[in-house]
């Protein structure tokens, strides 16, 4: 049987209180029982505060995944930039090991036209010495994700997160953003087959994902999220792939609409025969 996490990204929009502690409580009164935590303009958070949610999210049972900032680019050719790119991803692994977190999404790189394969080694390389680096200084279980992007100039594929994740080693993994990858792929996706690519090719235990709508723009799919109420991409066969399959997910929703989408997608799981824990 499927083992499904199922949140927001940050803190709910109906949560009285505006902590990231108090998103957490809110999460789990609303029958959730995930979250990612929203580092995307900056680490602003010490590492105490981190060790404090640790201690929340395990009072509430609530799954923590982070999401590291925008302001990355491993391709940078800027060297300070991609120096303080991969500085900005050890600061959100260690707040992210602090709080007991099992993965952070990571918005890796871009590339100029033709410069993709250069690109690729440069992620790997990268990739390969932050891990280093994590260790030494400790940061020992959270994985790093290679978020799957929309936008045709990021490194951000289904192929290409995968192959990262082999070429650098287990903590480096794809994670996956499936509206993302439904509109790199023109408005097509066979969640099924991504979920068994990922079991097959990577043995991967539990896989991190997110979940939004994505508007329409001169007939393409644009990384803009609105609410999965537009089916596009739909929830409902991803639903059905993941009962299908004894697999471990956490299902982050990043629409404008937090839980009440979260709570759509709980109900669609439910109509399946699905009760999150």
């Amino acid at each position: 049987m499927a083992r499904i996490y199922l949140g927001t990204a940050g803190i709910p929009l109906s949560s009285k209180g505006k902590s990231t502690a108090d998103g957490i409580r809110r999460v789990r009164e609303l029958g959730l029982n995930a979250m990612e935590v929203e580092f995307v303009r900056g680490v602003k958070m010490g590492l105490e505060k981190a060790a404090e949610l640790k201690k929340v999210a395990e009072e509430e049972n609530v799954r923590l995944s982070v999401h590291a900032p925008y302001f990355i680019n491993l391709c940078s050719e800027e060297k300070d930039k991609a120096e303080a790119s991969k500085n900005r991803i050890l600061e959100t692994a260690s707040r992210a090991e602090a709080m007991g977190a099992d993965a952070i999404a990571i918005h890796v790189a871009f590339y100029k036209k033709g410069d993709r394969e250069k690109c690729m080694e440069i992620v790997k390389s990268s990739m390969g010495e932050i891990i280093d680096r994590a260790e030494e200084s400790n940061i020992k279980t959270v994985k790093f994700g290679i978020e799957t992007m929309a936008k045709e100039t990021a490194i951000g594929t289904i192929d290409e997160v995968i192959e990262i994740s082999k070429d650098v080693g287990k903590r480096v993994i794809p994670y996956i953003d499936w509206a993302h990858t439904f509109a790199r792929q023109n408005a097509n996706i066979n969640y099924g087959e991504i979920i068994d690519r990922l079991s097959k090719e990577l043995s991967m235990s539990h896989i991190n994902s997110h979940f939004e709508g994505l508007a329409e723009r001169k007939g393409k799919f644009v990384d803009v999220h609105r609410s999965i109420k537009y089916n596009t991409p739909p929830f409902e066969p991803l639903a059905k792939e993941i009962l299908k399959r004894e697999i471990s997910i956490t299902l982050i929703c990043e629409s404008p609409e937090l839980e009440n989408d979260a709570l759509i997608m709980k109900k669609i799981l439910e109509n399946d025969g699905y009760r999150l824990e």
